[in-house]
């Protein structure tokens, strides 16, 4: 309650304040939520803006409630850009309440809705876990170029050949991928995980997904759900099960004992990064390099 009312007192004054459009540099003032979009600004933005990202390594999106410190960042910025499809449920709501004070764009916009997976979890009724796809990311990637463009034409040429250096490494990245996966025996490819942030990985490269939490970490595991989750790893002979950094690991090794319970053993295969990249400064850190590092990790564990 406390949060709530500071957080609305901080929305008030903002909502007063008159921002400028640019920084003394010249440069556009941006403000991301996920580590995921907050990568791929840079990529495109380069040194030419000025990025500040709300969540960093490790934070859960979907569990994210704004402080008063972000509301100060994001009422100084000229842009938001966030992901969309109600994985920030939370922070859309700030977003709202601080009206036409706050100019927000949702990378998911870039998307054709029919494509998407549905869900029951989420209003939109769409899976938001769309960076999973890199062709989605690749769409996302020329989204951004074309609203970073508008916002500064004189930078739209530097933008330009930004998004065509990181398409490429886009299409590399994918090659790769599918190269690795190619090793694993499709019979094999079962993925289970702490929540289904997976679903357009196993679309897009084969995999059974079976998250224990569901598409939102929102949603608790219940006894039954661990239960049901420990016979299908028996039956389909699971060599390995994955926590997940944004996600308590507790539910998985709930689900390791209970599969061991019934004299089958489960190996955790590792840590894997499904809401959140990896700490700043590491491969984890880029989205790129991210997905090379799950992969790597999904199918040395399942063979």
């Amino acid at each position: 309650m406390k949060h709530t009312i500071l957080l609305l007192l901080f929305l008030t004054l903002f909502a007063s304040c008159k921002k400028g459009n640019n920084t003394k540099d010249n440069k556009l003032n941006i403000v991301t939520t996920t580590s995921m979009i907050t990568d791929l600004v840079k990529n495109i933005g380069g040194d030419s803006v000025n990025v500040k990202g709300l969540m960093g390594s490790g934070v859960d999106p979907h569990l994210y409630k704004a402080s008063e410190g972000d509301v100060s960042k994001l009422s100084s910025a000229d842009v938001v850009f966030y992901s969309g499809l109600h994985l920030e449920g939370k922070l859309v709501d700030v977003f709202e309440k601080m009206g036409r004070n706050i100019n927000t764009i949702a990378l998911a916009e870039a998307l054709d809705k029919k494509g998407l997976i549905g869900s029951e979890y989420f209003a939109s009724n769409y899976d938001p876990h769309i960076w999973f796809n890199i062709e989605y990311w690749k769409q996302m990637t020329n989204y951004l170029t074309i609203k970073l463009s508008k916002l500064n034409p004189d930078n739209a040429a530097f933008f330009e050949e930004n998004k065509k250096t990181y398409l490429i490494k886009l299409n590399t990245l994918e090659e790769e991928v599918r190269e690795i996966i190619a090793t694993l025996p499709e019979e094999k490819r079962v993925l289970v995980t702490a929540h289904d942030a997976f679903n357009y990985f196993g679309k897009e490269y084969g995999f059974e997904v079976v998250g224990l939490q569901g598409l939102s970490t929102a949603t608790e595991a219940g006894v039954q759900d661990v239960q049901n989750l420990a016979k299908l790893i028996i039956d389909k002979q699971v060599k390995a099960v994955f926590v997940e950094s944004s996600v308590p690991k507790r539910t998985i090794e709930a689900l390791q004992k209970a599969v061991q319970s019934k004299n089958y053993n489960v190996q955790i295969g590792g840590t894997l990064y499904s809401d959140a990249l990896g700490n700043a400064g590491t491969e984890e850190g880029t989205y790129i390099g991210m997905f090379r590092y799950n992969v790597k990790t999904i199918v040395g564990a399942l063979k």
